[in-house]
């Protein structure tokens, strides 16, 4: 009898883990490798004394793409993963001394707009509305399949969709978008924050990418329990139960090919043959060493990177009953933020701040009146140019400013313990170029076009999965370029 065909996944982050169980679920053998000692990529955690943050990710939306890979392999997700939704999307804070609860219920985020003075809760439902239109519109086209394959275009929703291409922002910004429906700049600013969760700016990024809130104030924002780090740990547990073999600790130095046809891997410890190959790195890199053999794809790869993140783990002994789940302390000036990122590839001194603190609702995270402070700024990606030990110094002083002017409380006294990740240590253990943690940017309307294809036309058996190839970064796209791998490899198969 014929053994049912083999697979490598080269990276064993959240991509990777879940094309490991689609590709278990349709029979294949699956052999899924690492180089850190870990699985998860980004999405991992760190321990600190007595407190635990989650180490990169940490907002959790479209909770269905990670229950579904459960239901693929016929298990209750209930069993493996839990997690309940927000009531409270995020808080905002600006230097003016104005906050603004953002309620995860639309209609209590509108109110919540009107009655601070910010705009009308008419506008706020106006708005969640497109953002809802253009989800219905898009994301079976721009997320869920190839968009490098003819036969993605000849689907009857998608003719819907191109049918309706005038009305999705694709020649306007993000900005632009925003500033129509908004009189209000801290509203404008606000909307505009959803360009980052991709890595670009809003001055720059399509007008579509306004499809972002819909997740949130729609759908939802949520809290897994135990924390973003069960994500991983539930699909590692799921794919085990599937007969996945993780081997971590084992960097892969190279794909092998005969001809065109890719036959399997060399890592330091030896040779691994496979029917088909899914590679789950930053494709930067991955044509630098991985597929040498290959011509490399220059269109692609001269992409601007996306943005990176400074992040400082703080234990914090004090618990703040003004902050919850997200945090977001804006910056004075945003334009010149992005400015900055992007054009300087520098930190401006005024950063926009967020703050995740997962002891809110993990309570077991921190001590006893104590609170885990994941605190990010957006920074550009490493370029090998930056005095990054200086930016870090000076970026810290101006973070801790900041949260002094807001909360009215010196910081650093606070902080118990300390942890740092920044671009070029997100680049050593994560393999990201430059530390970018979206591979390219969406700065400009073709920028999802431009983004590498999950399959190469020069190998039958060869496919790309993760944040740096389509659909795109952040861990409901990755979760879907698993989708499309897995739709891509039935015509590979043996």
């Amino acid at each position: 009898m014929k053994e049912n065909p083999t697979a490598i996944i080269v990276g064993a982050g959240i991509a990777g883990i879940a094309t490991a169980i689609r590709l278990s679920v349709k029979g294949y053998r699956v052999k899924i490798f690492d180089a850190n000692p870990y699985a998860g990529g980004k999405l991992t955690q760190i321990q600190l004394g007595n407190y635990r943050f989650d180490a990169g990710p940490s907002l959790f939306t479209m909770p269905g793409y990670v229950d579904e890979l459960f239901a693929l392999a016929g298990k209750d997700p209930r069993q493996y993963f839990n997690y309940s939704r927000k009531d409270v999307v995020c808080n905002y804070f600006w230097d003016d001394g104005q906050t603004l609860t953002a309620w995860g219920q639309k209609e209590a985020f509108a109110e919540a707009v009107e009655n601070a003075g910010l705009g009308n809760a008419k506008d706020v439902l106006d708005h969640l509305e497109y953002s809802a239109f253009l989800f219905d519109k898009t994301h079976k086209f721009f997320l869920e399949r190839s968009l490098h394959k003819v036969g993605s275009y000849t689907d009857p929703q998608v003719l819907g969709t191109l049918a309706a291409v005038h009305k999705l922002s694709l020649l306007n910004t993000l900005d632009g978008v925003n500033r129509k429906r908004f009189r209000n700049p801290k509203m404008v600013q606000l909307f505009n924050r959803y360009a980052t969760y991709n890595g670009s700016s809003p001055y720059l990024a399509p007008g579509v990418m306004q499809i972002i809130p819909h997740l949130e104030y729609n759908v939802g924002a949520f809290i897994p329990k135990g924390g973003m780090h069960a994500i991983t740990q539930s699909l590692v547990k799921l794919g085990e139960d599937l007969g996945v073999t993780y081997l971590l600790n084992e960097r892969v130095n190279t794909v092998d090919f005969n001809g065109s046809k890719a036959t399997g891997i060399q890592t330091e410890k030896g040779a691994y043959k496979a029917d088909l190959v899914v590679i789950n790195a930053d494709i930067k890199p991955a044509y630098n060493h991985l597929l040498k053999a290959l011509k490399k794809p220059d269109k692609q790869l001269k992409q601007e990177p996306s943005s990176s993140a400074l992040i400082f783990y703080w234990g914090i002994k004090k618990s703040f009953p003004q902050l919850d789940l997200h945090n977001i302390f804006f910056s004075n000036n945003y334009e010149a933020e992005f400015d900055y990122l992007f054009k300087r590839l520098d930190v401006y001194d005024d950063p926009t701040v967020y703050i995740n603190i997962t002891s809110k609702d993990v309570p077991e995270d921190a001590p006893d009146g104590c609170e885990n402070w994941f605190v990010m700024v957006n920074v550009p990606y490493n370029n090998g140019t930056q005095a990054w030990d200086d930016i870090i110094k000076r970026t810290k002083a101006a973070i801790l400013k900041k949260l002094a002017h807001v909360l009215g409380e010196d910081i650093e006294p606070l902080i118990e313990v300390e942890d740092i990740l920044e671009p070029r240590t997100i680049e050593s253990r994560t393999s990201s170029f430059g530390g970018a943690l979206y591979g390219s940017s969406s700065n400009n309307m073709f920028s999802a076009f431009l983004r590498h294809p999950n399959f190469t036309k020069q190998s039958p058996n060869l496919f790309f999965c993760g944040g740096s190839v389509h659909p795109g970064g952040g861990i409901p796209l990755c979760l879907l370029s698993a989708k499309i791998v897995g739709d891509l490899v039935e015509s590979a198969k043996p």
